[in-house]
């Protein structure tokens, strides 16, 4: 266990956050701008919104690049705060993201977002719709309509924007697609990407027991978009994944990480089907447990693509979880491990097939005896993974459209559909309804221009969830 005795107090937070007020005096640029003016500072003045665990690494990076000033810390939970509040002492913190928002918009030129996926669009829309780039955490959002309204928003409001998928910004992505490109392996038509995950309780019962809020965290913040309900112990910061008011269960956690490769190569975009299976949890040696707030342990989504000017025809992709593989193609030698042993990606060819690891890295052609070399077609990122951060630092300063960055949400919106679409199947099959479960064994049909499965309308009550009233997420297209 952590042992928080050297930690701030909420005393501490309080005079660090006042102190830090007081003697910020540095200026972005867009708020001098114009006539040739330099600012004070060149760097990018940028907010954290989750600035715990993968926040905190996600903020370090940021300013490792050398090039960006966190000026300013959000989170809810002054435990969680504490290391970024240690590194970053000037940096005036804030407990809620929208007192933040309203108060200090006009000194911020980006926004980092790195919070449980149920709160991911209404921190980043309200960013974006006050003119700032925005860099989210994967997934890009809780739920189909959020992507697809998080895309659109990236347009309409011409901010520069990055899902946390860093590894679309390793070279192995970019050894694929110029292979694919370079016909080594004919027209890919199936894709595999697999994931030991969960690592977190799933497919388990709502925790009866009450459990005393901590006083560092703000429940009612944490909440924010999801049903109110009582704090319940191990929720937070970590479990929360398994649970579908906040989480998107494995899918969420890596199918980003994994989808990646396939989208950048064969210029994937929405499904039109989808059909899934999933595992169940035993309450006795006799009785199947039926707890529909939980992800399930394992499943196995299936989700077919249109053609795209990549490929010859449809593209079928398996997704699949909680332990469940493929089986080992048969190229690859009986001692060679099959991914990277807990999660994997598998693209077949007519000619061929390419294996890949988690992030797209140590990517190989099969047999791996292969060492076929063709020429660089598309530019590295310098840094790789640590470059994904500093690539979207420095698009920031150059401004909308001036520069490339991996995974702005053209792609990475897309991406989160296709994934979220799997989740569609994934509760659709697991969802009971007069004692039946309807949802299983069918193809889910998806009217993609209306955003609606159109012969199972059971999951449509997923496109887009109900907000706790307060929090409600608003968009027009």
């Amino acid at each position: 266990m952590e042992n928080n005795s050297n930690k701030p107090s909420r005393r501490d937070f309080i005079k660090t956050a006042a102190t830090a007020a007081a003697a910020f005096m540095i200026v972005p640029r867009h708020v001098l701008g114009g006539n040739g003016f330099t600012a004070p500072s060149d760097k990018l003045q940028i907010a954290g919104i989750g600035v715990g665990g993968k926040g905190f690494s996600d903020i370090n990076a940021f300013h490792d690049s050398g090039k960006a000033d966190l000026a300013f810390l959000c989170d809810v939970d002054d435990r969680r705060a504490a290391g970024a509040l240690k590194r970053y002492p000037k940096a005036k913190y804030y407990k809620d993201y929208r007192e933040m928002l309203d108060k200090e918009h006009k000194r911020i030129e980006a926004v980092s977002v790195s919070t449980p996926d149920h709160q991911h669009a209404i921190q980043a829309l309200a960013a974006m719709q006050l003119g700032k780039h925005v860099y989210v955490q994967k997934p890009l959002t809780h739920d189909v309509w959020e992507a697809r309204a998080l895309t659109h928003a990236a347009k309409k409001y011409k901010v520069v924007t990055q899902m946390g998928n860093q590894g679309a910004s390793n070279d192995g992505p970019r050894f694929v697609r110029e292979w694919y490109e370079a016909g080594l392996i004919g027209d890919v038509h199936t894709v595999y990407c697999w994931t030991d995950r969960p690592v977190w309780p799933s497919g388990i019962p709502w925790p009866t027991g009450k459990a005393e809020i901590p006083k560092e965290l703000d429940w009612d913040l944490w909440l924010g978009t999801a049903p109110y309900k009582e704090y319940v112990d191990k929720l937070v910061p970590f479990n929360w994944r398994g649970w579908w008011d906040y989480g998107t269960g494995a899918l969420g956690d890596m199918g980003c990480h994994l989808l990646e490769v396939p989208f950048s190569t064969l210029g994937l975009t929405y499904v039109q089907d989808v059909q899934a299976t999933v595992g169940s949890v035993y309450v006795d040696e006799f009785k199947r447990g039926y707890f529909p707030e939980s992800c399930p342990p394992s499943s196995h989504a299936t989700l077919t693509f249109p053609k795209t000017p990549r490929t010859n025809g449809p593209v079928t992709l398996h997704w699949m979880d909680g332990g469940i593989q493929p089986a080992r193609p048969d190229e690859l030698g009986p001692n060679e491990i099959f991914g990277d042993g807990g999660n994997g990606i598998l693209l077949v060819g007519t000619k061929g097939k390419i294996l890949a690891d988690t992030y797209g890295q140590n990517a190989r052609l099969l047999p791996t005896s292969r060492k076929d070399q063709v020429a660089q077609k598309y530019a590295r990122v310098p840094g790789q993974e640590s470059g994904h951060y500093a690539q979207w630092v420095e698009a920031c300063q150059a401004g909308y459209g001036k520069k490339e960055v991996s995974s702005p949400f053209e792609i990475a919106g897309p991406l989160t559909e296709a994934l979220l679409m799997a989740n569609l199947a994934i509760r659709g099959a697991d969802l009971r309804i007069d004692g039946k479960y309807p949802g299983r064994n069918l193809k889910l049909l998806w009217d993609n221009d209306n955003m609606r499965v159109t012969n199972f309308d059971h999951v449509n009550q997923f496109v887009k969830r109900n907000y706790r009233q307060g929090w409600e997420v608003k968009y027009n297209f």
